[in-house]
């Protein structure tokens, strides 16, 4: 395992830690609200603490960019850590058991490692960049459906911007009609981790942030699938919108998106 995934293995199942002891007491735990459904936990703010102190012992001088303290500047700017320390605080709040740790190294840029942890059910997906993408130690491959039809595909609604459904909802039912069915679990990182594994056959999603989906993006690419923006750039860190899978199910997502 490369030096820098390791941290970033060990930052996230600190994080988990506390996210699982917060997940078995969530009746003291304070919720705040950032927007329109858009809520924040105390757990949130702890486990990304956590994960920045672990990383900072062994590299300090490196930037962060993370969902609760926003960007911080490194001496060392060549290398950021992207952190969402709890994707999918909605369903932690609710006692859904989907969330996950998702944490990433960009270095100059360019996504080098990715992490995305799920602390109830243990599963640790991991990734470097040229070294393939692994769950719990074993190599994981994205599937390749021959067409649409058999595919089981998962996405995300337009919940911090229902203004949008109308249009969202247009899209959604012409892809609905050719592929197999679609889910909607609330975390990107673990939609695009099951991507990743195989377990999904595509995603696609509007209104994602970096760190949604900056670990995942390297976990898909790594086992081999494709990821791009709603345009087919396959560059979709900074724009908001996402699609993931092979070639064959983009193509067939990406028809419907433009």
């Amino acid at each position: 395992m490369h030096p820098m995934l390791n941290i970033a293995v060990r930052a996230a199942r600190a994080a988990g830690t506390i996210i699982v002891r917060g997940f078995e007491n969530r009746s003291d735990i304070a919720t705040e609200s950032k927007g329109a459904n858009d809520f924040v936990t105390q757990i949130d703010k702890e486990a990304e603490k956590a994960i920045i102190n672990k990383i900072q012992q062994s590299y300090p001088d490196h930037s962060f960019l993370g969902e609760e303290s926003g960007e911080t500047a490194g001496s060392d700017t060549e290398y950021q850590w992207i952190i969402d320390p709890l994707d999918g605080t909605t369903n932690f709040v609710k006692g859904i058991p989907h969330f996950a740790v998702s944490i990433a190294l960009l270095h100059k840029g360019r996504i080098e490692q990715g992490v995305v942890f799920d602390p109830i059910r243990g599963e640790l997906f991991t990734a470097s960049r040229g070294q393939g993408a692994q769950l719990n130690g074993y190599r994981i491959r994205t599937s390749k459906p021959k067409d649409l039809q058999e595919t089981i595909l998962a996405t995300g609604l337009p919940f911090k911007n229902k203004a949008r459904f109308g249009e969202y909802a247009l899209s959604l039912n012409k892809i609905f009609q050719e592929c197999g069915d679609i889910r909607r679990a609330g975390s990107a990182a673990l939609d695009l981790a099951y991507v990743a594994a195989g377990r999904h056959d595509g995603y696609w999603e509007r209104g994602v942030k970096p760190w949604d989906t900056a670990a995942g993006e390297l976990l898909v690419r790594e086992s081999g699938g494709l990821v791009t923006d709603f345009k087919g750039n396959n560059d979709p860190l900074y724009k908001g919108e996402i699609v993931a899978g092979s070639a064959k199910v983009i193509q067939g997502v990406l028809k419907h998106l433009k």
